[in-house]
């Protein structure tokens, strides 16, 4: 519930000291809830001194770049788009449990390269204290490329982000959680573009049924569909049942599942809790 925890105004100030004390930073900006409100936080703080960028891959939806560069644009911030290469990494497309270090490894990478090249002294990313209770490779890529998660050390959980974002005007404050495409893969299955492409279309059509929290998770010929319990009842009624199995045939899926348990974060991470 928005508000639940207390005084995360009190957590903000902080925020905004420590981002004084920094004097110039580039973020890691995927346009977010997370990241959003902590490119507000930086801008009102340190102004022309924050870079926004942006990395667009196969992971990352068309309709999420859109979104962030209009965002940006309204803050009025530096914001550049880059190309991540993540795919090229053999750890990723293989989609071992390290997927998400090389992906971080390549994003961080690269973003260290831009932040020598604007004289910025440093780079901060959007994880959050929340991130701490799942598997989260990508932090030790973080941790090793000297990359600062100010939410994460302050204790921002998303609770305390949604609630200041709306008072801040953001329009993300309820903006749905939106992860990388590619955790919509069990591991071991290898990650392709046109099995990303497939997942991309196949959640978009979901959104159009009215939708807004949806995961199609890619088994191979598979689609299981995560939503909220309260929009199970939506999607098994017998117009939009047609149209779901019907359209998400269409994209090349030969099965179509829901998910009884509905959508939670990490879902894809359950078998590495269980041992298997």
């Amino acid at each position: 519930m928005i508000g639940k925890h207390k005084n995360p105004e009190a957590k903000l100030l902080r925020l905004q000291k420590m981002f004084k004390a920094m004097g110039s930073v580039l973020i890691a900006y995927s346009g977010g809830v997370d990241s959003s409100f902590l490119l507000k936080a930086a801008a009102d703080v340190l102004g022309k001194s924050v870079l926004a960028v942006t990395a667009t891959s196969a992971t990352y939806p068309e309709r999420e770049k859109k979104q962030a560069q209009m965002l940006a644009a309204r803050l009025e911030v530096n914001h550049i788009t880059i190309v991540s290469e993540e795919l090229s990494c053999r750890g990723f497309a293989e989609n071992t449990k390290e997927r998400c270090y090389w992906c971080k490894k390549e994003l961080f990478t690269k973003l260290s390269q831009l932040a020598k090249k604007y004289k910025l002294r440093h780079i901060v990313d959007g994880a959050t204290y929340d991130d701490i209770n799942d598997y989260r490779p990508g932090m030790r890529a973080a941790q090793e490329m000297g990359v600062h998660s100010p939410l994460k050390d302050l204790k921002f959980r998303k609770e305390d982000i949604r609630c200041l974002s709306k008072q801040l005007g953001l329009p993300t404050w309820d903006k749905p959680s939106c992860a990388c495409l590619a955790s919509r893969f069990p591991y071991g299955i290898r990650i392709t573009r046109d099995s990303l492409a497939m997942v991309e279309k196949a959640e978009d059509m979901v959104r159009r049924l009215g939708i807004k929290q949806v995961r199609v998770r890619h088994h191979g010929t598979i689609a299981k569909i995560e939503v909220v319990p309260e929009d199970i009842g939506l999607l098994v009624s017998r117009r939009i049942r047609k149209k779901l199995i019907s359209g998400l045939k269409d994209i090349g899926y030969v099965y179509v599942t829901l998910d009884m348990e509905g959508y939670r974060t990490g879902s894809m991470n359950e078998v590495l809790s269980k041992g298997k």
